[in-house]
């Protein structure tokens, strides 16, 4: 793993950032994306002092040409993209009559239409480094619930999406994973992680699996994961 070059999306914090440092400890060059270049500078300084083993891009999903952008920005820098893993997501849940076409297009455009962007902007630099591509999905990809009409219908169509591409990338070479947490201890849709979070899935524990399917056998492919907490609480 050593001097590969990986691209999270919404790196800045969370599961992304845990998947930033676990591949930096393993000596990957990192580039994180989020819409707060500023913040993403403060927390990977807060992780790593190694300025030259990082960089933080601004880039917002939705976009095919800001993730266009990013992805030349890291060929620029380094000259290869051999990991990309797509987690910018956000959370919306309200009943079907509460529920408003604005917070589903939001919805949509992130957790789903943003990870075809990000795929579509570095499917041929992954092509060309034979490499890895892991989507983050959820357990809300497969389990439904009260009020995730929009949540289920952007995470069931990620895992749809990500086995599909994953068929479609197998002759090439480049592997396709995607992984579907269930409660992870992170600020997302307005969560603020303390010590009742304890018992949740920690984002440092993504950031070892998908150092662990990095390091896999080329010829074994975990292509969907399903992770939840040992325990439902404290």
């Amino acid at each position: 793993m050593k001097n590969k070059t990986a691209y999270i999306t919404g790196g800045s914090k969370g599961i992304g950032l845990g998947i930033a440092q676990a591949l930096l400890n393993s000596g990957m060059r990192v580039a994180i994306s989020c819409r707060d270049v500023k913040t993403g500078e403060e927390t990977m300084k807060s992780i790593t002092d190694k300025s030259d083993s990082y960089m933080v891009i601004a880039s917002d999903v939705r976009e095919f040409a800001s993730e266009e952008k990013a992805i030349d920005k890291v060929l620029e820098a380094w000259g290869q993209l051999d990991v990309v893993v797509a987690n910018a997501g956000i959370g919306r849940y309200a009943p079907i009559d509460e529920l408003t076409p604005e917070q589903w297009q939001d919805t949509i455009d992130t957790n789903l239409t943003g990870v075809f962007h990000t795929v579509k902007a570095s499917v041929e630099a992954l092509k060309k480094s034979k490499g890895y591509l892991i989507t983050i999905a959820s357990l809300a990809g497969t389990n439904f619930f009260p009020k995730g009409a929009v949540y289920n219908a952007s995470k069931f169509g990620l895992v749809g999406f990500t086995q599909a591409v994953m068929l479609d990338l197998r002759p090439y070479d480049v592997k396709v994973s995607t992984i579907m947490p269930g409660s992870v201890a992170t600020y997302f849709n307005g969560n603020i992680p303390d010590a009742s979070d304890a018992w949740k899935i920690q984002p440092e524990d993504i950031g070892q699996m998908v150092a662990d399917l990095l390091r896999m056998p080329a010829r074994t492919l975990p292509s969907k994961i399903e992770v939840r907490p040992s325990k439902t609480s404290l």
